[in-house]
């Protein structure tokens, strides 16, 4: 599989979003909630370990580095440099790789919110066999989605999770770690990281592999099994426990 790499200067690297970068997403995904999705794929009776992908919102690679124990091979790819040390290239997914796009399989992604809908659709032009976003549950409604998107091309797999995957700006937080955080009252307190929103996982698989049905089926609580010890980064010093605290 042809690929580029960060010290590339071809023309598809060269390119840049015209979206500020202060306005991009910054919310890692949990791996578990990566390990979920390929456990579904295989029980699709897709065999991974022969599959290419392209992440192209690797971030800090949470995600991509998941993929890789089930995967052949993963392109990472992002439009900023937050430091993953497994980031082929720095570039806009959205822009006209042409030549340039690596040949995979899959294009598997947390996209930003605002742009999902580009996203998916520019996976679609380069993955050979299927898509998979992990988006907030709320990406299904909507008109303009439905008549640019679920109308002509509906997903083959709806993935919602039983469990919250818990999303944080800019830091991935363990669930079962407790943060420490200012009250209204001034006074600090613990708390284990949560999230009201809902998440799930939308994949599209390309003719002639889809029978043309959309199967919605739950992903059932996983996530303590699915999660590895070396998982989540120390806690950020802003939340760990204040040292004034320690000494009262």
């Amino acid at each position: 599989m042809g690929m580029i790499h960060a010290a590339n200067t071809s023309s598809a690297v060269r390119q840049q979003r015209h979206e500020a970068l202060d306005s991009l997403d910054d919310f890692p995904t949990a791996p578990w909630a990566t390990r979920a999705l390929c456990e579904e794929l295989t029980r699709e009776g897709f065999d991974l370990s022969v599959m290419d992908a392209w992440e192209p919102c690797c971030n800090r690679g949470y995600m991509a580095e998941p993929l890789r124990e089930s995967f052949r091979t993963v392109f990472a790819t992002d439009v900023k440099d937050y430091g993953y040390s497994g980031l082929n290239a720095q570039a806009d997914f959205l822009i006209d790789w042409a030549h340039d796009a690596p040949k995979v399989d899959f294009v598997v992604m947390n996209p930003p919110f605002k742009l999902g809908l580009e996203f998916i659709q520019q996976g679609l032009r380069h993955a050979r066999v299927g898509v998979a976003a992990f988006v907030r549950s709320a990406f299904v409604e909507g008109g303009t989605r439905y008549d640019a998107l679920f109308r002509d091309c509906p997903e083959a797999l709806v993935l919602p999770f039983v469990e919250r995957v818990v999303l944080w700006r800019g830091v991935l937080m363990d669930p079962d770690v407790p943060i420490w955080r200012e009250k209204k009252d001034g006074k600090w307190g613990a708390e284990k990281p949560s999230t009201a929103m809902a998440y799930s996982w939308l994949v599209w698989i390309k003719p002639p592999m889809w029978n043309g049905r959309s199967e919605h089926r739950r992903i059932a609580p996983c996530r303590q099994r699915l999660t590895r010890p070396d998982d989540y980064p120390p806690l950020p010093v802003h939340l760990q426990r204040p040292v004034k605290e320690v000494l009262l």
